[in-house]
């Protein structure tokens, strides 16, 4: 019973998930899925890369929590149109709450739309919300057999982006091992290793995701 009724869930979130994806089509907008554990660094990879791409893109923010609006507020205050999404206990977002929060964005003025999703590496791999492309983050305090361990996130992801390297000498954290794994998993995705605090790694990540908007706007 468990089984199908998480079928039928699946179903409605894909089927909503189409629909966002064809407003965001119409309006040529590119939705981008952010996700990570709590505390891998997405809110400050985000910061990091508005201040790099908002001179070449206009780009919102969705920021989805459990609770609280700490994320919400720091992107607020980078003057960016955004948008608190609290799951309310809920470990992911699904494409429901994104076809909600569309309204509160002038999609007409926006080219990028970036969604922070809940800080987790099981449940929000297996939501589509109607992104162009995923962005899933690992930090190196995180430990190098994450991939390993949660492969689905790993395997559904555009782009695999190794955090706070900057910290690389204080870890033992085995980079070779992380591109191991998930070139296991998938083959074909770039790997970026990166430091918001020192900016090495972010021009070849802002490269990247710069080209896939441009694709996705085209």
């Amino acid at each position: 019973m468990e089984i199908k009724v998480m079928h039928q869930v699946m179903e409605w979130n894909e089927d909503v998930s189409e629909k966002v994806r064809a407003v965001l089509r119409e309006k040529r907008v590119c939705l981008v899925n952010v996700m990570g554990s709590p505390g891998a660094g997405k809110t400050s990879l985000l910061t990091a890369l508005i201040a790099r791409l908002r001179g070449t893109f206009s780009i919102g923010v969705i920021e989805g929590d459990i609770a609280g609006q700490i994320d919400a507020e720091k992107i607020a205050a980078l003057e960016i149109p955004a948008a608190q999404l609290d799951t309310d206990g809920a470990c992911h977002i699904e494409a429901m709450s994104i076809q909600n929060l569309l309204p509160a964005f002038d999609l007409d003025a926006l080219d990028v739309l970036f969604v922070e999703n809940v800080g987790n590496l099981v449940c929000p791999a297996e939501f589509d919300i109607g992104e162009n492309f995923r962005l899933t983050l690992l930090s190196v305090p995180e430990g190098d057999d994450k991939v390993a361990k949660y492969p689905l996130m790993f395997t559904d992801t555009d782009c695999l982006v190794v955090t706070k390297c900057d910290v690389l000498p204080y870890f033992s954290f085995d980079k070779e091992r992380v591109a191991a794994d998930y070139r296991a998993v998938n083959p074909e995705g770039p790997l970026f290793c990166v430091s918001t605090k020192t900016g090495d790694g972010m021009e070849a990540l802002v490269a990247h995701l710069s080209a896939r908007i441009r694709e996705a706007l085209a």
